[in-house]
């Protein structure tokens, strides 16, 4: 399938919109983790405009990415990351896919930091036909700069939920983990899928961690599962539930 790739304006907002030659009905908004709009994440939206599927990009530290910024660099932009203005931002971006763009239905997923972002956009915003979050970055004790606390936000989520945890996470604890998952399956809408990957890596989805076999091997398992996922909840006219 032919796709189009491009950088956007929403508003005040730089994005990266990859879509299949003349838009479609489907949409995603993908959330990155710390490599911001790098070439990573620029290549999963890509994938997904193949398959049919208009991907938006939220830009998460307004320019800086793997592709002109060191990791070490990026992960000190972390603590200037607020939930209010970040939800703001991803908000603005859902509207300009379910309007400009002419999508009809959209789900929202993320990586690290980002997966924390789709879990706290799917309880705010109902519109979302479903949410992918791989290995969330919920800490416990939470941030300064997190305001809002994932897990008891979850509940109130409506959308069928995929969350991928890897076991040697060191990160997210064993614990916040077991707490995110009874507040996900307590929800009287919305299914939860859980992938649990022992031995995985905070990350494992980063192809620059791919060297370890452990991660790879997980990858390679949990990305065709999420394909099937996204398609279930961009299949027709309307969200999924």
């Amino acid at each position: 399938m032919s796709i189009e790739t491009s950088t956007v304006r929403v508003g005040d907002l730089s994005a990266y919109l990859a879509r299949p030659a003349g838009g479609s009905e489907r949409g995603m908004l993908l959330l990155p983790m710390i490599t911001g709009i790098g070439e990573q994440v620029r290549a999963w939206a890509d994938e997904l405009a193949g398959r049919g599927i208009t991907a938006l990009t939220w830009d998460v530290f307004h320019g800086a990415s793997t592709d002109n910024t060191s990791r070490e660099d990026l992960g000190a932009k972390l603590g200037e990351l607020r939930d209010e203005t970040a939800l703001a931002e991803q908000t603005a971006l859902l509207d300009h896919l379910l309007g400009d763009l002419g999508c009809t239905s959209a789900g929202v997923m993320g990586w690290c930091l980002g997966g924390r972002f789709a879990l706290l956009l799917a309880a705010r915003d109902q519109r979302l036909s479903g949410v992918v979050a791989y290995h969330p970055t919920v800490r416990e004790p939470a941030p300064p700069n997190h305001d809002l606390d994932t897990v008891a936000l979850s509940t109130q989520i409506t959308a069928p939920v995929l969350v991928a945890y890897p076991e040697a996470d060191t990160v997210v604890s064993h614990e916040t983990f077991a707490r995110l998952q009874t507040a996900l399956q307590s929800r009287p809408r919305g299914a939860t899928f859980t992938q649990h990957f022992p031995g995985a890596e905070h990350g494992f989805s980063d192809s620059s961690r791919h060297g370890t076999a452990v991660n790879a091997d997980a990858y390679a398992l949990s990305w065709p599962q999420t394909l099937a996922f996204l398609d279930t909840l961009t299949f027709g006219s309307g969200p999924a539930r």
